[in-house]
């Protein structure tokens, strides 16, 4: 039982500085100006990095439930990325369409964007899981 929960633990861990990691890529290298351009005026000077990070956890807890559980019940690394790809397109689609419909300035190109790139990192990081939990079955 130990050895399940420390598995599990070990591959939480690594998806939640995976995830903040290429996230920190992209929002602060990659995107910033696309995002500053066409957001700024609506964003922060400074993130809420309390709200960032209970995102961050909820979100890896839904990747684990969505995507790498399903996965690693299957032996499939093609299913842990389809399935991430999936709970990212949904996580973020929700977001982004939300915010377009209620937003004044929320501009269609932010909705195309941020969507990939949901799709993109939930997908890796539901590989990175699918990887840690595979490599010690239980």
């Amino acid at each position: 039982m130990t050895t399940i929960i420390t598995k599990y633990a070990f591959a939480f861990v690594l998806c939640l500085i995976t995830m903040m990691l290429l996230d920190a890529i992209w929002l602060g290298f990659v995107a910033r100006d696309f995002y500053g351009k066409a957001i700024g005026h609506l964003m922060a000077e400074q993130p809420n990095f309390v709200a960032a990070l209970i995102f961050y956890l909820l979100y890896i807890i839904g990747i684990f439930i969505f995507s790498i559980y399903p996965a690693a019940q299957h032996h499939s690394r093609k299913r842990a990325a389809i399935l991430g790809a999936l709970f990212g397109f949904m996580g973020y689609m929700t977001y982004d369409l939300t915010n377009l419909a209620i937003m004044r300035d929320w501009p269609i190109s932010i909705v195309f964007v941020d969507v990939a790139w949901g799709v993109v990192i939930t997908s890796i990081v539901a590989i990175v899981g699918f990887q840690v939990v595979k490599k010690n079955p239980t």
